[in-house]
């Protein structure tokens, strides 16, 4: 699947997995979240780098894994939050040209969620598909060319506490 594919319509209100400003305690978590959400849990993207951006963080597809919290939405505001994240993202739509971020469908890691029991030896945590912003495709190219990957693909690394994030 492409980074512009957002692979089939969901049939469902799939969660969102955010790993920037929503994470919980940053800027924009109260901002878009609050009273929006119905269960918030941590969660790992595979196959995906992190990158700084300015003042704002951005996956894309890679060899690595990015941390970040798996978010569903309160029953009845599935709609509104959809739509305010698109417009946080600046998301106007699959491959359009002034995208920031591409809308997409990934599977995302829950680690810690089912017992060692309930698995097969060798097998990672559960997953789930879930919609995840990664950087548009003219993002994603200056950023493989020139960019600063975050180590550890957790946005909140080397960040001061309670101070702004430093390049």
């Amino acid at each position: 699947m492409s980074t512009l594919d957002p692979g089939p319509p969901p049939t469902d209100e799939l969660p969102f997995f955010v790993y920037g400003t929503l994470l919980p305690g940053e800027p924009n978590h109260d901002l878009f979240l609050r009273g929006r959400t119905s269960k918030e849990r941590a969660a790992v993207l595979p196959r995906a780098l992190l990158y700084d951006g300015p003042g704002y963080p951005y996956a894309i597809d890679g060899h690595g894994r990015v941390h970040g919290t798996l978010l569903t939405a309160a029953p009845g505001v599935y709609g509104e939050l959809l739509g305010l994240l698109d417009h946080l993202e600046e998301y106007l739509g699959p491959g359009h040209p002034r995208n920031l971020y591409e809308r997409v469908v990934r599977e995302v890691e829950l680690p810690g969620e089912g017992g060692a029991g309930e698995r097969e030896p060798g097998q990672g945590p559960p997953a789930t598909r879930a919609w995840v912003y990664l950087a548009a495709a003219a993002v994603t190219r200056s950023l493989r060319t020139s960019g600063s990957v975050i180590a550890e693909g957790r946005w909140i690394t080397g960040r001061a506490p309670g101070g702004p994030r430093t390049p």
